[in-house]
């Protein structure tokens, strides 16, 4: 027997991780081949070693994560990626240095269904938002204005800017109260258990929900005692637990 999602009425405002719920990156030779034109541009003539600058990278994100910090693009820059280089050299180009480094592997697009999503969640009522954990200052400004977003969000939370990653519940808490709407009248839509819904659950968000597409299992999630509300197989299934606002729900949602 199914029942209505507990809270649904009560929510005003539906906040989303990025990378992997509302954009993917994929592979795209002229994105990549431009983003190492860049990194050429910015590092001269000296001789890269990729796979070491890649190593020093993962180290960078495996102590950011553990610590749930995020350091400056100069700091990972100068620090950790290409500490033999001068501050002074990498410090003023770390930014697009950054975004470059991300666009080596490709150009993001939208998840299908997710702007037709976010548009009828609007009309619904809902205040829309971003949380998200990003190394870059200019990755996602740049993407929103791409894909056309950036009137779709009330509120946009970036690591990179705050300096706290999730599933610290700081960066929740953060958005809610630039929304002025308490963190229990709020809901939030990621990925990925450890991040997304351990952070939202500690900030107090009454419903936190998980999109996995059809095969992809969270391998790595294994054992989290924190659980989703729901998960669900695509954006599009926002739209059957959502009603418009001050609406009674039609359709029940299977409660975890």
């Amino acid at each position: 027997m199914t029942t209505p999602l507990p809270g649904v009425h009560n929510i005003e405002a539906i906040l989303f991780d990025m990378n992997g719920t509302l954009r993917v990156r994929e592979t795209h030779e002229p994105t990549q081949q431009a983003a190492f034109s860049r990194l050429g541009e910015i590092l001269g003539e000296r001789e890269v070693d990729w796979d070491e600058m890649t190593r020093r990278q993962k180290a960078y994100g495996n102590w950011a994560q553990d610590k749930l910090v995020q350091s400056s693009e100069a700091e990972i820059w100068s620090r950790w990626i290409l500490p033999e280089l001068p501050r002074e050299q990498i410090e003023p180009a770390a930014p697009e240095l950054m975004l470059a480094w991300s666009e080596r592997r490709g150009r993001v697009v939208p998840i299908p269904g997710a702007e037709a999503t976010l548009i009828e969640l609007k009309k619904r009522g809902y205040r829309l938002g971003i949380i998200s954990n990003t190394m870059s200052t200019l990755d996602i400004p740049r993407c929103l204005e791409t894909f056309g977003w950036q009137d779709y969000f009330d509120v946009v939370i970036m690591s990179s800017f705050l300096k706290i990653r999730k599933p610290s519940p700081k960066p929740f808490t953060e958005a809610s109260r630039r929304l002025g709407i308490p963190p229990e009248q709020c809901a939030y839509v990621g990925n990925r258990i450890s991040k997304d819904i351990v952070g939202c659950k500690r900030a107090g968000y009454s419903i936190g929900l998980v999109v996995e597409s059809s095969g992809l299992r969270r391998a790595d999630e294994q054992g989290q005692t924190t659980k989703p509300n729901a998960i669900i197989i695509s954006l599009s299934g926002l739209l059957e637990i959502f009603p418009a606002r001050g609406v009674m729900v039609s359709k029940d949602i299977l409660q975890l």
